[in-house]
């Protein structure tokens, strides 16, 4: 009994830290979609000349450098646009979630698997264009996560239903 007792506090603990941590990334995201939204076009063109310029004096075929650079320079109105409105909406529906799941309020539980589940699916969907590793480490994390949560509303009915 003690033995499960600790690995419950264990898994609580685990899953308290994931949540912060994405809590985190969610004010990333939201800060990169206010930015994404005021930061002028020229402002990146010239940070990210600025970032690959030693890498292509040495090497002026240096695919990541180049990639960033020519990714910046192409980067269309409608898409920072949509980049700002999707970051900024990832951000605050995640962090409204994690701060309930932190609450421990049991209506959160659900719905935060549901959400997640539906970011795994749009991820996976950029990776089959992007084939970005990012992507799958974040898509990673977020299974972890869903099974932690679902854990932790098993758990928390458990414990209301028999009384703290």
């Amino acid at each position: 009994m003690i033995e499960k007792w600790r690995d419950e506090r264990f898994v609580h603990l685990v899953f308290q830290i994931s949540l912060w941590l994405k809590g985190v990334f969610a004010l990333a995201e939201i800060a990169g979609g206010i930015g994404a939204f005021f930061i002028p076009q020229q402002f990146l063109v010239r940070v990210a000349a600025a970032i690959t310029k030693g890498e292509l004096a040495e090497d002026p075929h240096d695919v990541i450098a180049n990639y960033l650079l020519h990714s910046v320079q192409a980067l269309s109105i409608s898409a920072k646009h949509f980049t700002a409105i999707y970051l900024l909406g990832h951000g605050v529906v995640k962090l409204w979630l994690i701060v309930g799941l932190l609450r421990e309020k049991l209506g959160y539980y659900p719905v935060a698997i549901l959400v997640f589940a539906l970011f795994i699916l749009y991820q996976l969907y950029r990776f089959d264009s992007t084939h970005s590793a990012w992507l799958l480490f974040v898509t990673a994390v977020d299974v972890v996560v869903i099974g932690l949560t679902w854990h932790e509303y098993r758990y928390l009915r458990r414990v209301l239903a028999h009384g703290k």
